[in-house]
């Protein structure tokens, strides 16, 4: 097969395309001929060094995927040669061959194409979580979404909104706050202003909710809650979040919630269950899928950086070349 590795940590010039063996087919997994592959900012934080990886170099990154299946292994029944499957939470995914646990294997509906899957899942999953687990987001709520333009973005301000929430979106560029507003934000926000004070507001003295996927700006985002209100840190796409001093919590009963999607995917009924709520929201229009744009895995360097560009709204999808 050949994947998509890194031997060292560093800047996307640091990815190399390589051929290595095919892996192996354990009893109770399958294998996957690779068709397309989401690409994530945690593949960034991966390829940076900001997360410990286990094993030895070559480093093969990503997580999402979908493809078909070209091996079963042993006890493995429910599956057939030519099956198509994506999944959300396998590592090795920027490969051409990717073997998983039948249990996380998540069944792709007619309707939903290889592109399509490996660019609503994870990010689809997280943004899920982020409204139902995190916070139970509820009509009438007034929520904050950071980062409101980028892939996980857009789908948690548009599950907000079927949930009857009003948005407040922030974004970096005059164009990703256009995709914000056509997504149904009730109010639109930059970074270059006093956004805290506006968010408060707006809200009418606070959020009930603030989403952050950016890290550095978790001070600034519980600044923004209201007493008793929730925030949700679950990235750090702009930077490691800074220290948390717990008597700012105490001093107005607010709750800081971390936010991790594999905590949530914990078997195989759980990522059916998600999943297939997730295909239904696709499929009723509840949500709809961001631009996206396609790199062959030879040029995942050229990906990386565009994922990198503040310009950059929507999701990048490798495909085997």
């Amino acid at each position: 097969m050949h994947a998509l590795t890194f031997d060292t940590f560093g800047g996307p010039e640091v990815l190399r395309l390589r051929q290595l063996d095919d892996p192996a087919v354990p009893a109770g997994h399958i294998q996957l001929e690779m068709r397309a592959i989401g690409l994530n900012f945690a593949d960034i934080y991966r390829r940076r060094g900001d997360y410990h990886l286990a094993g030895v170099a070559p480093h093969i990154s990503g997580y999402e995927g979908a493809g078909e299946v070209v091996a079963i292994g042993e006890g493995v029944s429910g599956f057939a040669l030519g099956d198509r499957i994506g999944f959300a939470d396998v590592p090795f995914a920027n490969a051409t061959r990717v073997t998983l646990p039948a249990d996380k294997a998540l069944p792709l509906p007619p309707e939903v194409s290889h592109v399509e899957a490996a660019a609503l899942l994870l990010q689809g999953l997280t943004a899920q979580y982020l409204v139902e687990d995190s916070y139970a987001l509820r009509h009438g709520d007034t929520a904050l979404i950071h980062a409101a333009a980028g892939g996980v973005g857009q789908y948690l301000l548009q599950f907000a909104v079927a949930r009857g929430a009003t948005v407040i979106a922030l974004a970096s560029t005059p164009a990703k706050r256009d995709i914000a507003s056509a997504l149904g934000a009730a109010h639109v926000l930059g970074y270059d202003g006093d956004w805290v004070a506006q968010a408060r507001e707006l809200s009418g003295g606070g959020v009930d909710v603030a989403y952050d996927a950016v890290g550095v700006t978790l001070l600034d985002s519980l600044r923004a809650v209201r007493p008793r209100g929730t925030l949700v840190s679950y990235g750090m796409a702009g930077g490691t979040p800074p220290p948390l001093d717990v008597r700012r919590l105490m001093e107005s009963s607010k709750t800081v919630v971390g936010g991790d999607l594999w905590d949530y995917l914990d078997s195989g009924a759980a990522r059916l269950a998600r999943a297939g709520r997730l295909f239904t929201a696709l499929r009723s229009g509840a949500i709809r899928l961001p631009t996206v744009q396609t790199f062959p895995l030879s040029r995942g360097a050229d990906a990386h950086r565009r994922l990198e560009e503040r310009s950059f709204a929507g999701k990048i999808v490798l495909l085997p070349d």
